[in-house]
């Protein structure tokens, strides 16, 4: 990892130091997904299956998991894996719920009622990424929230392995909501197809879940469509930003950052710390453990776009981590709880030596489906709103029309919008 004294940089160059790894590669990555996307809404299934067999090196006559899959996926399954599936599932569900949104009522006049009620999203997208790391983890980060939120259709594209068959342990943790079709596509054609619908998946209106650039990428292009999706948030490489003082454990934060690096190659992770002698013991404790690593080569490469920044204090710390907005913030810290009032833009907070970020990832409750890129200065992690539009409703009695009909009279003319005041008055000419 690169060593660097913030202090000691200009302006130009803290910004360069703050840049994510997929910048150089922003231009060539929009190309290819808008490509993709065209190629899927003129081609449908037929591209697909050209596109499945390029990039995944199998071909599909048929997308969607049957029954005979899933069945074949609960035995492969070891029963501690399932075991894990369910008590992560618990927690999961039991943090989201608490959090549900809850309808209100305000009699905000007499006679006049305004409401605010919740309906689910439907049909709702989900992307389970399967890769280098099948992730069913993210399959219930993304399904339990859709559960409670009601969504009656939930798709989920997740891409096929080498033989064609979905990842076993997806499936499984997918399985768990009745009412979750899952269909074998990856990358920004999984993403494509259920922006446009073909013949064999549905469109959606709302896209969720992590990926990789290009997954990321496709997101933002299919919702800039006019007749395209909404999106959950920018959610692309993973990143964590680790602040610690001199009486962090070294060897705890070689893990966390590791953890992150091997993700994948486009991955980066960040150490800010006061304390030359931790940023030191951080290095060595690195070199160790990365050789151990089955995706040490992975986690290389990620490092080389990672940093070891020496800064002046814990509170330029967390300026600078504002200014980054990182998917995972660990506060490795003597007293994290003291500072985080201070924290303003992070997809989410671990507080203290003895909270990992995989903790988090897993099977804490909170969701692992968060804002990346510096998305996190306005976009929140995943909940079950997210899956959820709001209404607000209206109700005035004759009586309430004559409290604030006036109001409305006076605030349309000033507007000069004549058709609205009219609206009220012959309402309130009306006789009784």
């Amino acid at each position: 990892m690169n060593r660097i004294d913030w202090n000691a940089l200009d302006a130009a160059a803290r910004e360069e130091v703050l840049q994510r790894p997929t910048r150089a590669s922003s231009a060539l990555v929009r190309g290819d997904v808008q490509s993709i996307l065209e190629d899927v809404a003129a081609r449908g299934d037929d591209a697909l299956r050209v596109l499945t067999a390029h990039y995944d090196g199998v071909e599909l006559k048929r997308f969607e998991v049957d029954a005979a899959e899933f069945a074949a996926a609960e035995l492969q399954v070891s029963k501690e894996l399932r075991d894990a599936i369910e008590e992560a599932a618990g927690r999961i569900e039991a943090f989201h719920r608490a959090g549900m949104p809850q309808p209100y009522r305000v009699e905000t006049a007499n006679g006049v009622v305004c409401e605010r009620v919740s309906r689910p999203i439907n049909p709702v997208g989900l992307y389970v990424p399967a890769g280098s790391a099948p992730l069913p983890s993210t399959a219930l980060m993304l399904t339990i929230p859709a559960m409670l939120a009601g969504c009656p259709d939930i798709v989920l594209c997740t891409p096929p392995r080498k033989d064609g068959s979905a990842d076993p342990a997806v499936l499984v943790a997918a399985r768990r909501v009745p009412n979750v079709r899952v269909f074998k596509l990856g990358g920004a054609q999984a993403i494509a197809a259920m922006t446009f619908g073909t013949a064999t998946i549905p469109r959606c209106d709302k896209l969720f879940g992590p990926g990789n650039a290009y997954v990321d990428e496709a997101k933002r292009q299919a919702s800039q469509r006019s007749d395209g999706p909404a999106i959950d948030m920018p959610a692309g490489p993973s990143e964590v930003l680790v602040i610690a003082d001199a009486g962090a454990n070294p060897r705890f934060i070689a893990a966390d950052l590791l953890s992150q690096a091997e993700h994948g190659p486009d991955s980066q992770v960040l150490l800010l710390s006061d304390s030359p002698e931790l940023l030191d013991a951080v290095a060595v404790a690195i070199d160790d453990e990365l050789p151990k690593l089955p995706r040490a080569e992975i986690a290389r490469k990620a490092l080389r776009a990672s940093r070891l920044i020496q800064v002046r204090d814990p509170a330029q710390a967390i300026a600078i981590s504002n200014l980054y907005a990182p998917e995972h913030l660990i506060l490795s810290l003597r007293d994290p709880r003291a500072w985080l009032d201070q924290v303003t833009s992070a997809g989410t907070v671990f507080m203290g030596d003895w909270t990992p970020e995989s903790l988090g990832d897993y099977c804490s409750g909170s969701n692992h489906v968060l804002p990346t890129g510096g998305a996190a200065r306005a976009w929140s992690g995943l909940s079950v709103g997210s899956f959820m539009k709001s209404l607000s409703v209206q109700t005035a009695s004759r009586d309430g029309l004559r409290t604030i009909g006036p109001c409305a009279v006076t605030l349309a003319n000033a507007e000069g919008l004549q058709a609205h005041a009219l609206a009220v008055t012959v309402r309130m000419a009306e006789p009784a």
